[in-house]
C-alpha cells in the first residue's frame, strides 16, 4: 500500500500575473490532487511587508510542523533554512547565474540558492530538463543522486482551436518580456516581412527590459488570459521563439498542442522539449531566421508537417506524468532525509 504524504509547496510564484514559474505552480498543485487524493496538499503563501523577513527563517517552519507536513516543495528556488523537513527545491534554470544582464534584480536569488543547494539544506533538487540538471551538477558540485529531471507540460486546455479574423497573416512569440529571449533578433528577422505579415509579441514586460518603440505591423499584446491563447497559437503562420538560455521552453510546448509550426532555438533545454518537431535555429543568426519566416510565409506541405509534428510531439507530454514523476520525488526526500 502507498505511503500518504502531506505535501506543501511555496505558492509565492502564484502572486505574479502570468510567466512560467505560476503556470508550474498552478498546474502541478492542481495535478497532484487530481492524480493523489490520498495525499493532502497545501498551498502556503509568504506574508508581505515585515512578516516576509521572517518568513522563510521562522514562520514557515513552525507552519509545517503545526501543519505535520511530511515534505516541502520549494517551487521558486527556495526552502527553509532550517531543514527541520525534508524538502524539494526546484531549479528551473541558472539564467540568474549565467549573464547578469539577463536578471537585474536577481541578487537574492544569486546569493540564497547556492547556499540552499550547495550545503544539502534542499534534501533534493528538482530541474524541468535534463540539460539544466547536467548543468546544475557542473556549476554546486552536486551528487547526480540529489539531481531529478522532470519535465513539464501544458496545460489540458491548449488544444487547436479556430483563429479569429485577421488583418494580416502573423507571427507569434509568447513568453515575458526580458533580456534572454532575443526579441531584438527577432523584430529584426520579421521586418523584411512587415507589410505582409505582422509580429505579435505575448507576454508581459519585466522593467529591465526596454520599451519597444511602435513600428508597423508589429503588434504588443502584453498579458493574455489563457483561455485566448489556444487560438492565437492556433492561428499563427509560425511561432517563433529565439530565447538565448531557457529551463524547459513551456510556450514551446503550449504551441506544439495547438498545432502550430514551431521556430526555436538550439538551447538544450528548448531541444530536450521540442525534439526534431521544431524547426532550431541559432539564436545569433539573423539570417537564419529571416529565411525560416520566409519559407513558413509562403506555406504548403512543408508547413502543414511541421504543424502535424507539433502535434505528435506534444502528445508525449502531460501535467500527470509530471505529477507521478514529482511525487516520486516528495517520496524519496522523505526517505533520504536525516541520512
Amino acid at each position: 500500500m502507498r505511503q500518504t504524504l502531506r505535501v506543501a509547496l511555496d505558492a509565492t510564484p502564484l502572486s505574479l500575473t502570468s510567466g512560467g514559474l505560476a503556470r508550474y505552480t498552478r498546474e502541478l498543485s492542481a495535478a497532484l490532487v487530481e492524480e493523489f487524493p490520498e495525499d493532502s496538499c497545501s498551498l502556503l503563501p509568504a506574508a508581505g511587508g515585515r512578516r516576509l523577513r521572517l518568513w522563510w527563517p521562522v514562520r514557515l517552519p513552525l507552519k509545517l510542523r503545526q501543519l505535520r507536513i511530511d515534505v516541502f516543495h520549494g517551487t521558486n528556488f527556495e526552502v527553509p533554512y532550517l531543514p527541520l523537513t525534508p524538502s524539494v527545491l526546484t531549479l528551473h534554470d541558472l539564467s540568474p547565474w549565467m549573464e547578469p544582464a539577463w536578471h537585474g534584480n536577481a541578487d537574492r536569488v544569486r546569493l540564497r540558492t547556492p547556499f540552499l543547494v550547495g550545503l544539502g539544506i534542499a534534501t533534493l533538487i528538482l530541474t524541468d530538463s535534463d540539460a539544466v540538471r547536467r548543468q546544475a551538477i557542473d556549476r554546486f558540485g552536486l551528487s547526480p543522486a540529489r539531481v531529478a529531471a522532470v519535465p513539464l507540460a501544458a496545460p489540458r486546455s491548449f488544444q487547436p482551436a479556430s483563429p479569429a479574423p485577421t488583418e494580416k497573416p502573423y507571427f507569434l512569440s509568447v513568453g515575458t518580456l526580458e533580456p534572454r529571449k532575443n526579441i531584438r533578433l527577432l523584430i529584426d528577422a520579421w521586418r523584411p516581412l512587415r507589410e505582409t505579415h505582422n509580429l505579435v509579441l505575448v507576454g508581459r514586460r519585466r522593467q529591465d527590459f526596454p520599451e519597444l518603440p511602435p513600428e508597423p505591423g508589429l503588434r504588443l499584446a502584453g498579458e493574455v488570459p489563457d483561455a485566448d491563447l489556444p487560438a492565437l497559437y492556433s492561428g499563427a503562420v509560425a511561432f517563433v521563439y529565439p530565447s538565448l538560455y531557457e529551463g524547459f521552453g513551456l510556450p514551446v510546448l503550449e504551441a506544439m498542442q495547438c498545432g502550430a509550426c514551431v521556430i526555436a532555438s538550439t538551447d538544450p533545454a528548448i531541444a530536450e522539449t521540442a525534439g526534431d518537431a521544431a524547426l532550431r535555429l541559432d539564436p545569433r543568426d539573423t539570417r537564419a531566421w529571416s529565411e525560416a519566416l520566409l519559407a513558413c510565409s509562403r506555406g504548403g506541405e512543408w508547413l502543414e508537417r511541421r504543424r502535424e509534428g507539433s502535434l505528435r510531439r506534444a502528445s508525449l507530454f502531460s501535467w500527470a506524468r509530471t505529477a507521478r514523476l514529482t511525487r516520486e520525488v516528495y517520496a524519496e526526500a522523505v526517505a533520504r532525509f536525516g541520512r
